[in-house]
């Protein structure tokens, strides 16, 4: 997303949730976070946390996460009817490609601040995560906002798949800039050149 202006893009990163997030729905915190009119936001994870770690903790019924589905689809579908575009990318990595990639981080020190040994907890539920994941994609993936599932174990063919779709779609919306009432003769009138009338007065007393 580096070619995008930061003056009309912005990232969001949902962390678990503050006891001030807690205390409200579980979109309270999307909905403040969605994007204004010609605005790019970019959702580092997202409101589908809420139904996929609830899932494996089974901290919730299965009927509530349920709700949560239909309750995510009626959030996404009045998104799109008020003219925002939604792309859901679910970046996948096999379970050997994870424990790459933890090792690598163990082994950089200029990596090893990514690491987690949280991490090496969540790793233990691998079956049940994709389980959620299945069942969250299948349950939200809709005509107005599908999910694009991303082969990602290659982080170059992950920015291909990734690009092809963002451009695709920024084609589609056929985005243009905005239209403005300007006189624009007049205008470019009052930025032509002025006379230096100090220079011509000096001219003037010399001949």
């Amino acid at each position: 997303m580096s070619g995008l202006n930061p003056q009309g893009a912005r990232v969001v990163s949902f962390k678990v949730p503050t006891p001030t997030e807690a205390a409200h729905h579980f979109l309270w915190r999307i909905r403040r976070a969605a994007p204004s009119p010609r605005e790019v936001v970019i959702f580092n994870r997202s409101h589908y946390e809420d139904v996929l770690v609830p899932r494996v903790k089974k901290t919730i019924p299965d009927s509530a996460i349920a709700k949560r589905y239909r309750e995510i689809n009626e959030f996404e579908r009045g998104l799109r009817e008020s003219g925002t575009q939604i792309v859901k990318l679910c970046l996948h990595i096999s379970f050997e490609e994870q424990r790459q990639r933890l090792r690598q981080r163990l082994l950089d020190p200029t990596k090893r601040w990514k690491f987690s040994e949280q991490d090496l907890v969540e790793r233990g539920h691998w079956d049940d995560y994709m389980s959620a994941y299945d069942a969250a994609i299948d349950a939200t993936s809709t005509a107005i906002a599908p999910w694009y599932i991303i082969p990602a174990n290659h982080k170059w063919f992950r920015n291909w798949v990734v690009s092809h779709i963002l451009i695709e779609t920024l084609g589609e919306m056929d985005p243009r800039y905005p239209k403005v009432k300007l006189n624009i003769r007049e205008l470019l009138k009052r930025l032509e050149p002025e006379p230096d009338h100090r220079e011509a007065a000096r001219v003037s007393a010399q001949s």
